[in-house]
Order: C-alpha cells, then sequence, then structure tokens
C-alpha cells in the first residue's frame, strides 16, 4: 500500500468515527438525555466506528497490515518516486466519476427539500444526514471488496441507508402503522413487478402492465355490480389478465424487438375496450360504483386480518409468492431454462428449449398478476377506477432495473426485484413524509432513480451485450 492511500483512509475512518460520536451527542442532547449517558454513547459509537473501520476496511485494503489506524506508516516499506506518485484522493475521484456525482447529487436533493419543504431544515434533519453521507461512504467502500453478488450488497445498502435518513428524520417512521402501511403498498407493486421480472429475464418489456392491472379493476368492480358472485368474477378477471398475457407474448415473440410499443398498443387497446364496455347504459367512462365484498376489502385494507392476526393478507400473498417465484427461478429446471434462454438464445435453440414457450409464458405470467394487482387494489380502495394502475407504469422497471436485473436478460432475478421494490416504497414515504407536494416528489424521485441505474443495475453482462 503506497503511502498516501494509508494516510487516506485512516484519516477516513478517524473522520467518519469522529462525525458520528458529533452526532451522537446532538441527538442525546436534542433528546434531553442525561449527560452521562450522551457521554457514554457518544465515546461508544466512537470507538465501535474505529474499530469496523479498522477490521473491516484497512485489514482488508492490505492483509500485511497489522497495525492500529493511530499507528505511523510502516518504517520498513520503501517508497519509490512518491513525488510523481498520483494524488490518492484525486485518482479515486477520477476513477470513480459516476459514484461521485451522485454523491453530490444527493446533497444538490438535501438541498433542494431545504428549500422547498416547509421547516424542514433543521439541526437534527442536517446531523441525520450527514450520519446517512458517511453511512454511504464506508458502505461504497467496503463494497470495493465484495466478491460476488455486489448488486445485492449496495442494494441492501442503499435500502438500510434510506430507512435510517427515514427514521432520523421522520416522527413516526418506526410505528406499526407506517411499516404496515409501507408493506401494504410494497405488496401491490411487488406482485405487479413478478410479471415484468420474468419478461426481463429473456430480455423484454411488458408496458401494458398498468392498463391491466386498472382494466381489470374498473371490469371486476362491474361484474359485481351486475350480480356476478365475487368468487367467480375474480376468476373470470384471473383468467383474463392471463388471456391478455398470452396474446402479449404470441405477438410479441412473432415481432421480435417490438415488444415494447406492442404491449404498449395492447394496454390501449384492452384500456379502451374496458372503458367502452363498462359505460354502455352508465352516466361514467372509466369508474364503477358498487359494493365490494368484506372479505375482498379484509385482503388488502391497513385493518385487513389474517386467521385473527393484525397482518393485512395481501403482505402474506406477497410474501408466499416470492418464495414460489425466486425458488421456481433459482431450483427448478425450467428456472435454469429461463436464464439460459434469456442469457444466450442460440445455445438455448441447440438444448432444445422452447423459446416460443418460455416467451408466451413469462407473458401470460405478467398478464395473470397484474389482473390479481388489480383485484386487490379494487378490495384496497372500495371503488373500480380505469386508472389504478397508472402509476405502475413505470414502477415496475424501475424496481426491476433497480433492484439490479438486465433489462438485456439472462442476469438478476426475483429477489433483486425485491429490493427495488422496497427502495422506491422507502424514497416514496420519505419525501411524503418530509412533506413535499406531488411534483416535487416526481422530480426527486425521477433524480434519485437516474443515479441508482447508473451504479446499481451496470454489470459487465449488460455491458458485454451492447
Amino acid at each position: 500500500m503506497k503511502k498516501s492511500a494509508f494516510l487516506f483512509f485512516k484519516g477516513l475512518g478517524l473522520l467518519f468515527a469522529i462525525l458520528c460520536g458529533i452526532g451522537t451527542a446532538f441527538l442525546g442532547w436534542y433528546d434531553g438525555a442525561d449527560w452521562m449517558n450522551i457521554a457514554t454513547y457518544s465515546i461508544a459509537v466512537t470507538g465501535l466506528i474505529l474499530w469496523g473501520w479498522y477490521h473491516f476496511s484497512v485489514r482488508w485494503i492490505n492483509e500485511d497490515l497489522k497495525q492500529n489506524i493511530f499507528t505511523k506508516f510502516p518504517k520498513e516499506e520503501i517508497i519509490k518516486d512518491e513525488e510523481d506518485e498520483e494524488n490518492f484522493f484525486f485518482k479515486n475521484i477520477r476513477e470513480n466519476k459516476w459514484k461521485t456525482i451522485a454523491f453530490l447529487g444527493v446533497i444538490l436533493i438535501f438541498i433542494f427539500v431545504s428549500f422547498v419543504a416547509d421547516d424542514f431544515f433543521s439541526g437534527r434533519t442536517l446531523v441525520s444526514f450527514l450520519i446517512f453521507l458517511v453511512f454511504v461512504i464506508f458502505m461504497g467502500v467496503i463494497s470495493r471488496y465484495i466478491k460476488g453478488s455486489k448488486s445485492v450488497f449496495v442494494g441492501i445498502s442503499v435500502l438500510i441507508g434510506l430507512f435510517i435518513i427515514g427514521s432520523l428524520t421522520i416522527p413516526g417512521f418506526l410505528t406499526t402503522m407506517n411499516m404496515k402501511s409501507m408493506l401494504v403498498f410494497a405488496s401491490f407493486l411487488g406482485l405487479a413487478t413478478i410479471g415484468q421480472t420474468f419478461v426481463a429475464l429473456l430480455g423484454g418489456l411488458d408496458l401494458s402492465i398498468p392498463f391491466v392491472i386498472g382494466s381489470m379493476n374498473v371490469g371486476l368492480m362491474s361484474l359485481i355490480s351486475k350480480g356476478v358472485p365475487p368468487w367467480l368474477a375474480c376468476i373470470v378477471i384471473l383468467l383474463l389478465g392471463a388471456l391478455i398475457g398470452f396474446v402479449n407474448g404470441t405477438l410479441s415473440f412473432r415481432l421480435q424487438g417490438q415488444a415494447l410499443i406492442l404491449t404498449l398498443g395492447v394496454g390501449f387497446f384492452v384500456k379502451g375496450g374496458v372503458q367502452i364496455l363498462v359505460s354502455m347504459g352508465t352516466f361514467s367512462a372509466g369508474t364503477v360504483f358498487g359494493v365490494v365484498p368484506d372479505w375482498m376489502q379484509n385482503l388488502a385494507s391497513m385493518g385487513g386480518k389474517t386467521i385473527g392476526l393484525p397482518i393485512p393478507p395481501v403482505i402474506i400473498i406477497w410474501i408466499v409468492a416470492s418464495i414460489l417465484v425466486i425458488v421456481a427461478l433459482r431450483l427448478t429446471k425450467w428456472g435454469r431454462h429461463l436464464y439460459a434462454l434469456g442469457g444466450s438464445r442460440l445455445s438455448s435453440s441447440r438444448l432444445s428449449i422452447s423459446e416460443r414457450g418460455y416467451w408466451v409464458g413469462a407473458y401470460v405470467i405478467s398478464g395473470f398478476f397484474s389482473a390479481l394487482t388489480g383485484i386487490l387494489l379494487l378490495g384496497w380502495s372500495g371503488g373500480g377506477y380505469v386508472g389504478a394502475g397508472d402509476i405502475y407504469l413505470f414502477t415496475t422497471i424501475a424496481a426491476v432495473v433497480i433492484g439490479g436485473t438486465s433489462l438485456l436478460g439472462g442476469s438478476g432475478g426475483y429477489g433483486l426485484s425485491v429490493i427495488g421494490v422496497f427502495i422506491l416504497q422507502i424514497i416514496t414515504t420519505v419525501l411524503i413524509g418530509w412533506g413535499l407536494s406531488w411534483e416535487a416528489q416526481q422530480f426527486i424521485l425521477g433524480l434519485l432513480i437516474i443515479p441508482m441505474v447508473a451504479l446499481y443495475a451496470r454489470s459487465p453482462h449488460i455491458r458485454s451485450q451492447i
């Protein structure tokens, strides 16, 4: 290790420890804690950071370095051409320019929110933001020495970082009601993302998902209001969603390379057709009024219960579906064939893997889960609305990409998409908790998605195919 690198990491660890210790003392003072407790916890935090930095960062950089970070640079190391040595700090900035830009972007977002959100800027939020930046830098350094599954490590690090800043800056963030609320909304997005993940693993995209969700939502309400038994209406809607997926898969397979526009066209066709059907003989188009059965409301409402437990069934449905999908993708022959087909169609054809069958099957799965999401959203809202799925137009794609699944196929999985779903949900909750307007939320959400995609969704697999 060169002298500049050694001194840089030594100073960086010491700076992190001091900042975290000061932040702990400030938060303790702000909350009115006893000064003895403040001093004890501040010293403990500083010591733990120093210990953690030494064992998880400095020692990983050079296995032969067995000294404490307070010790001097090893005398026995011979330094050659020190005057010509490039500055370690600027060298790292040059080599990690995208990460540096993303880091500066996060700081600009904090400044922007401080100006547009009333009563946002305070000593507590400033210290919380500094702690968040320290965490981001620390995990960024550690990620350089993680071998394999780096997307998982970075994604979970971002998730933890967002959770930390939400907990520190938003009162009531850690309450049971807020946790339940985030899980319910994440369940809707997670179920809608299942189909998008399958399609993306094959190198395709399904832009009909939001239109199918909204159409099935209003279609189900229309069937129930016309006297069709709710359970039968749900089965019909699920079959209809699978049929739409079959049409998407069949047509897009025949028109290779046009899946994006084709699924968008099918989505508009389905949305318009359902609106025409449900508006016949009525005074409204796009909205259907009626009474949603109690059992359907229990499935997705905040007050829903599962076997007497205060857990909305939609959360359990998502957990079960996630387990089944992850197991199917990782541990079954069908899942291995899906990855193989997404990675190389030529190799898969020589292995007698049916490209048509898997392609159409992925879109059928997408249509089925889109219809299921529409059904559950009806139980949550209590009324049919054709625009119920509009928010899922690009969030399903964003969740897949942020999680680390390649849009060119063959790399990723639904486990990564779950991480992406949670990241988007926590970002949305934090922005709402800060009191930002809808326009400001969209601005910042888009601004955050861009660097996250650039940082966490870039992989050798993608670059090798471009």
